[in-house]
């Protein structure tokens, strides 16, 4: 986003306008201004200056008017902890998508793209920070690689992160997600955090809790978005962490936690997406739907737009927004109805976040347009040799959370090798390093998408985003993932030579170049595809995504093979 010079001519302007002495430059006219301090309602004009708001409770004039007709004024939505990346569109596609739904700021961690690309990755999206309408802001990101049980495309160190502190899209160091890196002081992770001492740490501790917890904190961690149970939360507030509630397109931890959203806790307790796509977006929204749900569920619709605004601007530090009062950004979202958070326009640094202000944006260039580098892959490269008896460790899938299961499964064994048994919901899976480094490849058996044939393949990856492919049959798999190498990244269905559906992220090999719309239609056919096989899960590709994940309980699949994070070691 274009930032305003504050300087005195600007100060004189915003005094005078704020007086009615001379016309705003934007006045919202007749709107109803909801207060996230205390809930009431006036009935008034709002009148802004360049990005701030600079009168209310007052009527003004100004260069341009909007009438809001009586429609209830919010401070605009700031979506606490995501990765655009996961929206699988560019960031200013992401802008496009999700602006229109409210929110304002966003606060993301270009974590995946860091892990292809490493400093380039993070620099793109700074650079692109700078044309969104939205207000993009941007964590260093503070684990790459993730772990050192797989391949990532690239390594950042604390030097690597420095030169980029001082950039204004900046805020702090990202979630930090290595704790057990923190709680052992690994002298790496101890030198990320004590550079960032005077500034923000996210955090990231699924599961963390009496003095393991204490311990994670001391290093003066403050935000959590991995909270799954209220008991989880409650105990982390307690001990000062503010709460992320997280509902994305694969964790979904709102009904669990809207419990904790009190009057009490209110100015602790945020929102996120953390993983979003456009399919999900456009069906049930972004930030708007998860307030909805929160007051239908029985939240003050005072606390639940406190959580999406005040508070998150109060955890992050971002000091000038949250408020719609003289002096603060000019961050509006215009409703035509607040218990239902139906968006009517919104306004993002007293901008209206119209088509002329996408069009004015400019562009940023792609990066990482020849990320994937695999060698043509055979049906005999997922054989799994029979190793004694056929008693199989296994990952057990949760639909709706990235948290797995430890199965063991008795598997049918034939030719000297151990093979899928889809009757029983059990399929291969495999990860395959695609960052040109070895070209590792780790197979393993997963439980929960309920493929009775073909394959599911997908780039993105989380966090090493090496190529993850999950079948019921090495034709199948092959096929998908030699389609991805074709495409430089993408998700396919596949089912023996054919390829059923596509999507192409050339883009690191985690987003498309195309638009969110085109995407979106894109999701649906895959997800038709899928079903065709037999899936069940509603959002197969990034749970996919996520089997990869190796900081997360309990058993995980990476291109050195399964993990067992409960032991944090390679099983078998």
């Amino acid at each position: 986003m274009q930032r305003i010079p504050h300087d005195g001519a600007f100060l004189e302007r915003a005094i005078a306008a704020g007086r009615g002495e001379v016309p705003a430059d934007l006045v919202i006219r007749d709107a109803r201004l909801f207060s996230v301090i205390d809930g009431s309602v006036s009935e008034t004009d709002i009148a802004i200056v360049g990005d701030r708001i600079v009168g209310t409770q007052q009527r003004y004039s100004g260069t341009r008017e909007v009438d809001a007709g009586g429609r209830h004024v919010v401070p605009g939505f700031i979506d606490t902890h995501l990765h655009v990346e996961s929206s699988l569109v560019t960031p200013l596609e992401f802008d496009r998508c999700v602006l229109p739904h409210g929110v304002t700021t966003a606060i993301c961690d270009p974590h995946e793209i860091a892990n292809v690309l490493g400093a380039e990755g993070i620099g793109y999206f700074l650079q692109a920070s700078e044309h969104t309408v939205m207000d993009l802001r941007v964590n260093l990101s503070s684990c790459v690689p993730a772990t050192a049980f797989e391949t990532a495309g690239a390594r950042l160190e604390i030097e690597d992160l420095l030169p980029m502190r001082d950039h204004p899209a900046v805020i702090g160091l990202a979630e930090f997600m290595n704790f057990p890196g923190v709680l052992a002081r690994d002298p790496a992770v101890i030198a990320k955090l004590a550079a960032f001492q005077d500034g923000h740490i996210d955090g990231h501790a699924p599961m963390l809790s009496g003095a393991d917890l204490n311990g994670y904190l001391a290093a003066r961690i403050r935000t959590d978005h991995e909270a799954t149970t209220a008991a989880e939360a409650r105990e982390k507030l307690a001990k000062g962490m503010t709460i992320l509630i997280r509902e994305g397109s694969v964790s979904k931890d709102l009904d669990a936690l809207a419990e904790i959203l009190t009057a009490e806790t209110a100015s602790f307790v945020c929102l996120c997406t953390d993983d979003r796509n456009p399919l999900d977006i456009a069906e049930e929204g972004h930030l708007d739907s998860m307030i909805r749900r929160l007051i239908a569920g029985g939240a003050r619709p005072v606390d639940a737009y406190r959580a999406a605004s005040w508070s998150g601007a109060n955890a992050f530090g971002l000091r000038d927004r949250g408020l719609v009062a003289p002096g603060w950004r000019a961050d509006l979202v215009l409703l035509d109805d607040l218990a239902d958070c139906r968006v009517h326009q919104v306004i993002a640094g007293g901008r209206l976040a119209d088509a002329a202000a996408f069009a004015a944006r400019g562009d940023v260039a792609p990066v990482g347009l020849d990320s994937v580098h695999v060698r043509t892959i055979t049906a005999e490269d997922f054989r799994i040799p029979a190793k004694g008896a056929n008693e199989q460790p296994v990952i057990g899938v949760v639909p709706g959370r990235i948290i797995t299961e430890h199965l063991t499964r008795s598997l049918p064994v034939s030719g000297g090798e151990t093979r899928a048994d889809p009757a029983q919901d059990v399929v291969k899976v495999a990860v395959v390093e695609r960052h040109g480094r070895g070209g590792n490849i780790g197979r393993g058996f997963v439980s929960g998408f309920g493929l009775k044939s073909g394959a599911i393949a997908s780039s993105v990856g989380h966090d090493s985003h090496n190529i993850c492919v999950v079948g019921a049959d090495d034709r199948s798999m092959a096929t998908a993932v030699n389609r991805i190498a074709a495409l430089k990244g993408g998700f396919v269905v596949a089912d023996g030579d054919r390829v059923l559906a596509e999507l192409a992220l050339p883009l690191a090999g985690l987003m498309s170049l195309e638009p969110f719309e085109t995407v979106r239609g894109a999701l649906e056919a895959l997800r038709a595809a899928a079903r065709e096989l037999g899936c069940t899960l509603p959002e197969p590709f990034l749970q996919v995504a996520f089997l990869p994940l190796p900081v997360i309980p309990h058993l995980k699949i990476t291109d050195m093979g399964l993990f067992d994070v409960d032991r944090f070691a390679l099983v078998g």
